[in-house]
């Protein structure tokens, strides 16, 4: 099984030490977020192909890296740089900082083991297409040869995120699919240019989009070539048009404290940082909580 740590939260950036305690144990416990069913997630070895790590700050999770290969795990980073201003991104890395990580994992397992994430794609007043067109350039760029793939996805209009954005006084706009074929068509030029394809996550109305495809986030392949030799996994998505590989995640929702506002995993920044205060790295569930 492929496990995925975490599309729910940032576990490189604020629970790395949970991780590590939890794959010396061989195991962790994780709630159903529908049902409140409790299951026991096996982390050894034998039971483990790889893991795709999620992050927007991988700095404090780089020496946790070369433990988890050491133990003869391959993995695939997805790491998210924007470099959007701070009032929707409040508490991640510079994007050269972050790209100073993503240097460094290539540098240590190669091109394949990273993908760039340019994700969520943010239409304000302070963001307007122009500007991501020059700050995609500029973060291709310095991220040529560190990746050849670079996933991107227009926010998504949940309600949780409309009312964030709104209780935050920042005005935004779902673009229509014209204005967003237009971008995407300019990003995968860019991307190009720059030795990467551009992928669409979750987006299958766009993925007709020239220079475009729909990405596989959890990909068995990638993992494939990091490992140097097979891991096979049945394509078993999480929502329409998701191409992932079938994966186990083992985050937590309402347990990131980063603060992003956009942010689909957060009902409440209030309650995130109450739960990441709570957190018991020794403990087997990622967010405190009697076990059943």
């Amino acid at each position: 099984m492929i496990i995925s740590a975490s599309y729910k939260t940032d576990i490189p950036a604020f629970y790395g030490r949970w991780f590590l305690n939890r794959l010396q144990a061989g195991h962790c416990r994780m709630v159903n977020p529908y049902g409140g069913q409790t299951y026991r997630i096996d982390l050894t070895r034998p039971a483990v192909d790889g893991f795709v790590f999620w992050t927007k700050n991988l700095g404090p999770f780089l020496g946790a890296l070369d433990s988890v290969a050491e133990q003869g795990f391959p993995f695939v980073v997805q790491y998210s740089v924007t470099g959007l201003p701070t009032a929707l991104e409040r508490s991640v890395p510079e994007w050269e900082t972050a790209a100073g990580h993503m240097e460094r994992v290539r540098d240590r397992w190669g091109p394949r083991a990273a993908v760039w994430r340019y994700d969520p794609i943010v239409v304000t007043d302070a963001t307007p297409p122009v500007w991501h067109r020059e700050i995609f350039a500029r973060i291709a760029r310095r991220l040529h040869g560190m990746t050849d793939e670079v996933a991107v996805s227009f926010l998504q209009p949940y309600r949780k995120t409309a009312r964030n954005l709104a209780a935050a006084g920042i005005g935004w706009h779902d673009p229509d699919a014209g204005e967003k074929r237009v971008l995407l068509s300019d990003l995968a030029s860019i991307a190009a240019g720059e030795g990467m394809a551009l992928t669409l996550c979750t987006q299958p109305d766009l993925t007709d989009t020239p220079g475009t495809a729909a990405a596989r986030c959890i990909h068995a392949a990638r993992l494939s070539d990091v490992a140097g030799y097979p891991v096979a996994a049945r394509e078993k998505g999480n929502r329409p048009g998701c191409l992932c590989a079938e994966s186990r995640d083992i985050g937590d929702y309402d347990s990131c404290p980063h603060g992003c506002v956009y942010c689909y995993a957060v009902a409440d920044r209030a309650t995130a940082r109450r739960r990441f205060a709570a957190h018991d790295p020794e403990g087997e569930f990622l967010v405190a909580r009697r076990s059943s």
